[in-house]
């Protein structure tokens, strides 16, 4: 038996530890060497490639990009929960052409879609255009390369990657204690709360996890959107790798950046499990 499973097993783990490990080992020890003028490597120990991160410049960037990564992330939850319970409560017919109608992103190019909220947001834009129309502003609003922009752009990219988790963890859900708790008298609010909700967590928590470990390295629609004016973490990491060529630096910023989004997932995963915990203690 264990044979037969390290059989199975072991192309998985080779396939992970050359593509993932090997890299991320191979990052982590460029962020302690040093460059010379030119950018070219410098075998020299050198850990002020972490110290430079705590300038204020960078420090700032590395909230905003937090702030952002972790508010897209509520407002894809806020907003795919209601989806996901509505389309696991119609027909089967109207369940089908809903999750199609979710999954549609996917089949369209990612920049094609990105760009297009240009032509929406932009000075002449759709959005402007229709207001002038209607007589609701004289002038054109500066709606592309904001904060907000980017914030707009990253909900409409991220949602199905909130929705479909949602759903599936929905789906699986044991009706039959919603039956239950009706039949004792809880309310629909007292049921979802106690009931549902607990059941849902792991679909909120993968989601979660995609849609903000996805957000903080994303740096497309940050430059399309945003342009100078919004900057993410992930932003200065392509810059030095592609631009700067200070490749320790780059590499430190990884390194950093990697490490603090996984004690965030951490402290989100305690966070629902210890709800979740409450919520089977008032069950009980």
């Amino acid at each position: 038996m264990n044979k037969r499973w390290f059989g199975i097993l072991s192309p998985v783990v080779l396939w992970l530890c050359f593509f993932m490990m090997v890299p991320m080992i191979a990052v982590v020890g460029v962020s302690f060497l040093s460059r010379d003028t030119v950018g070219n490597l410098v075998w020299t120990f050198n850990i002020s490639n972490y110290t430079r991160f705590f300038d204020p410049l960078y420090l700032g960037i590395y909230w905003d990009t937090i702030w952002l990564s972790v508010l897209t992330t509520l407002l894809c939850l806020l907003l795919s929960y209601p989806l996901a319970y509505y389309i696991t409560t119609a027909g089967p017919r109207t369940q089908k052409w809903m999750l199609i109608g979710v999954t549609v992103p996917f089949w369209i190019n990612f920049l094609i879609r990105t760009y297009a909220w240009v032509l929406i947001l932009r000075t002449q834009g759709l959005v402007n255009m229709g207001l002038e129309q209607l007589g609701m502003i004289s002038e054109p609003m500066q709606l592309l390369y904001t904060k907000g922009a980017v914030l707009l752009g990253m909900v409409y990219t991220f949602i199905p990657y909130m929705v479909l988790p949602i759903y599936v963890s929905l789906e699986q859900m044991d009706k039959r204690q919603l039956e239950a708790a009706s039949d004792l008298g809880a309310s629909r609010w007292s049921a979802f709360w106690r009931v549902t909700l607990p059941q849902t967590k792991s679909g909120i928590m993968t989601g979660g996890v995609l849609v903000f470990v996805t957000t903080t390295g994303m740096f497309v629609i940050t430059d399309i959107l945003g342009g100078a004016k919004s900057q993410m973490l992930s932003n200065i990491i392509q810059n030095q790798f592609l631009s700067a060529r200070d490749w320790p630096f780059g590499a430190a910023l990884s390194v950093i950046f990697m490490i603090s989004s996984l004690i965030i997932i951490w402290l989100f995963n305690r966070a629902l499990r210890s709800k979740y915990e409450s919520a089977k203690e008032a069950r009980a």
